[in-house]
């Protein structure tokens, strides 16, 4: 199926779906608003693959034609050819409206626009465009070049059409899909996940378990391969407290009521893995 696709934002999920897709043999418009960002991406890309290479899990050829089929712009014009474009900005509604309300000027009458979001509903993203029905949601998992797992969402209207070339496209690019066909806001996996660390953090923070154990215990206990603050640090507390806001705003279910203990750890700048540290300490 290997075509054109553009990624907007190459961070850390944008640069992944970016590097799967190229490794898929799909032609990659990696976009961000400065060059120095998507080239960074870029540059992320090249040493994931790299790591893939020492490990023997991949030809060095196969990863230098991957990285080759990657191209950076900071010109959404560039998105134009695309027959899949993927927002993958950070999690604020009005940035993803003004984006999408680009792409729906820029890209062509059938191709789809998909969102990485984890937890705006879409229907919210695809109401600030002139064809609804084209818009959906394509929640990877970071890392992307390590989890097998594509979330698809429905908008209201999101057509079959569309969904079906997104499956497509995520299946074609090593992913097992599953579908959440009701729009709510954190759809199923963030809701889940949002609900255990909420209380995984309400827990910690009581002083009624530490968060080893607490970690331990749902490894052992519930056969997770990961416990939950594990995989804050992990996906990122801001990432999750974002999240968990969103999800708030949008139902007032007190159960996604943020801890202070986690708001605070974000506002000292603890965001897990990727600043050292959150609820555990990591090597530079």
């Amino acid at each position: 199926m290997a075509g054109q696709v553009a990624i907007i934002g190459a961070g850390l999920m944008g640069s992944g779906i970016a590097q799967v897709a190229a490794v898929a043999g799909w032609q990659v418009t990696l976009h961000d608003r400065s060059m120095e960002a998507a080239e960074a991406g870029i540059a992320n890309i090249r040493k994931s693959v790299d790591k893939f290479v020492s490990k023997g899990k991949m030809a060095q050829e196969d990863a230098s034609a991957a990285v080759d089929r990657i191209t950076a712009t900071t010109d959404l014009q560039d998105a134009a050819s695309a027959q899949i474009v993927v927002e993958a900005v950070f999690e604020q509604l009005e940035a993803k409206q003004e984006i999408f309300k680009q792409l729906d000027e820029i890209c062509a009458d059938n191709a789809v626009l998909a969102t990485n979001t984890s937890a705006i509903p879409i229907t919210q993203i695809a109401a600030v465009t002139k064809r609804p029905e084209s818009v959906v949601g394509t929640h990877f998992f970071s890392p992307v070049p390590m989890m097998a797992l594509c979330e698809l969402v429905r908008g209201i209207k999101t057509s079959d059409a569309a969904l079906d070339k997104a499956r497509k496209f995520a299946e074609d690019i090593g992913k097992t899909c599953v579908v959440v066909n009701r729009d709510v806001a954190g759809f199923a996996t963030t809701r889940l996940i949002c609900a255990l660390v909420m209380e995984a953090v309400s827990l910690v923070e009581n002083g009624v378990i530490s968060a080893e154990d607490l970690d331990v215990a749902c490894k052992l206990g519930f056969g997770h391969a990961m416990g939950p603050l594990a995989t804050t640090d992990l996906t990122g507390l801001d990432v999750l407290l974002h999240a968990t806001k969103n999800i708030h705003n949008d139902t007032d279910d007190p159960k996604f009521f943020p801890p202070e203990l986690l708001s605070r750890m974000v506002a000292a700048g603890d965001h897990g893995r990727k600043t050292g540290k959150g609820f555990y300490s990591y090597d530079s």
